[in-house]
């Protein structure tokens, strides 16, 4: 199985997405950057290493000069390609995907993914797969050894947290990196935020011991080490390092939906003035109600990380995200980043005596429900009308598959960019509520 998207492509590594068949994607990409040098970074997938290797090769052979960051967290790629005279970069993961996966996510100069546009021009160079000659000159291998420090500095660095106050915290913090690109370079970033740091899974070899997802079912092994050592917080990333969840110091996962809430909540508190969030359709209300009780706003985009990111900059936005735990702050660079997140969760966390339970359970309260069906077993089409007809009464919102609002309360269908599935999230102010909207839907199926 092969799929393409906004995302980037993901494929089995022993059928679909071999590391042969990457050449060709290196050639597609040779083709669409300007001419420089290009960024490079991977995931911890075993796989990956065998990937770079023919990619870095096709490109040396192409005459372009690759920077070899290897295993590092995919928003280091990007601050990197944004702070050095890269004019892209590539990224080998497959992000979420189980192991048996692996793939690629493209950066433009600018630092951003891809767009779509670019992402259909690219597939269709690699479909047609012409054999580019040699260039006379050879490029050149450059490994980075840094990248991570680098990142970390810029981190710590952010004028929109406060370094010494967060310090003089001395936060606990269990960190569960499964095992993933992230494995290295979360403990690191919190040691320099002061934070006394207990690793769970920060081995960056690629046995991803739990669920690749930081959701609360796979980690309760987070949430055990929390109480075991009796830290302030959690936190747990997914195998590219861009996404963060939050489990709270009673060991309790407060869902990936309010890390971009208490990083905002922290965020509006230390600038003092209105900011104007962008976040995709499937983010929570809650950060709604909160841009509304400190006198800001909320503006949605469709889901994807670019789809983001290119609202944030029509509308000069900086601080944006996705409910999945993705934080994307400008300051930073124009991406996802947990390691961004983690620094603005912990300034949140510094600026009172406030416990993190306690900081979650003043903030306004919603829960998320998220179901998939499996799209060969349904006419989606068929589905949308039959939905459309026994929720007439909702506002509707198009931009991205259908999504059904009231005033408390809304249900989002759309298929995903990464699996052959539909999407069904709905959120109400409890989760009884949520999972009547989603049997509602499944019912008429």
């Amino acid at each position: 199985m092969l799929i393409r998207s906004v995302s980037g492509v993901r494929g089995y590594v022993n059928s679909h997405f071999t590391p042969e068949i990457s050449i060709n994607y290196a050639r597609a990409l040779n083709e669409m950057l300007p001419e420089g040098v290009i960024m490079a970074g991977r995931d911890s997938r075993p796989s990956g290493e065998f990937i770079m290797i023919e990619m870095i090769n096709e490109f040396n052979r192409l005459g372009r000069t690759v920077i070899n960051c290897n295993i590092v967290p995919t928003p280091t790629i990007q601050f990197m390609v944004k702070n050095t005279e890269a004019v892209g970069g590539l990224i080998v993961t497959a992000s979420h995907n189980p192991i048996e996966w692996n793939g690629l996510k493209f950066v433009r100069s600018d630092s951003t993914f891809f767009h779509p546009s670019e992402c259909e021009r690219l597939f269709k160079l690699v479909d047609f797969n012409k054999d580019y000659k040699s260039s006379n000159e050879k490029g050149l291998h450059w490994p980075e050894n840094n990248a991570i420090q680098k990142h970390i500095i810029s981190c710590v660095g952010l004028k929109t947290i406060n370094l010494n106050r967060i310090r003089k915290k001395k936060f606990r913090i269990v960190v569960d990196a499964v095992n993933g690109a992230g494995s290295v370079a979360l403990p690191q970033l919190l040691e320099s935020l002061g934070c006394d740091v207990i690793p769970l899974y920060c081995e960056p070899n690629g046995e991803f011991i739990r669920g690749t997802e930081p959701l609360p079912t796979n980690l309760i092994d987070l949430c055990n080490a929390v109480k075991k050592y009796k830290a302030d917080a959690g936190f747990a990333i997914d195998p590219d390092a861009d996404r963060l969840a939050l489990v709270d110091e009673k060991g309790i996962p407060l869902g990936e939906e309010y890390t971009l809430v208490i990083a905002a909540e922290g965020y509006l508190e230390e600038i003092e003035k209105p900011e104007k969030f962008v976040v995709n359709l499937s983010t929570s209300l809650a950060i709604e109600k909160l841009a509304l009780k400190k006198g800001s706003s909320v503006e949605r985009s469709a889901v994807g990380e670019i789809n983001v990111v290119n609202k944030m900059n029509e509308l000069g936005s900086n601080l944006g995200g996705e409910g999945n735990g993705g934080v994307i702050l400008r300051e930073s660079h124009l991406g996802r980043d947990s390691l961004v997140g983690a620094a603005m969760v912990l300034n949140r966390m510094s600026q009172g005596n406030q416990k993190l339970s306690q900081i979650f359970n003043s903030l306004p309260q919603y829960q998320i429900v998220k179901d998939k069906i499996k799209l060969e077993s349904i006419n989606s089409d068929e589905l949308v009308v039959k939905i459309c007809k026994k929720f007439k009464n909702a506002q509707k919102n198009t931009i991205d598959g259908i999504k059904f609002i009231w005033d408390d309360r809304w249900v989002h269908l759309r298929k995903s960019n990464t699996e052959p599935i539909m999407r069904i999230y709905a959120e109400a102010p409890d989760k009884i509520q949520a999972e009547e909207l989603v049997k509602e839907v499944k019912s008429l199926i």
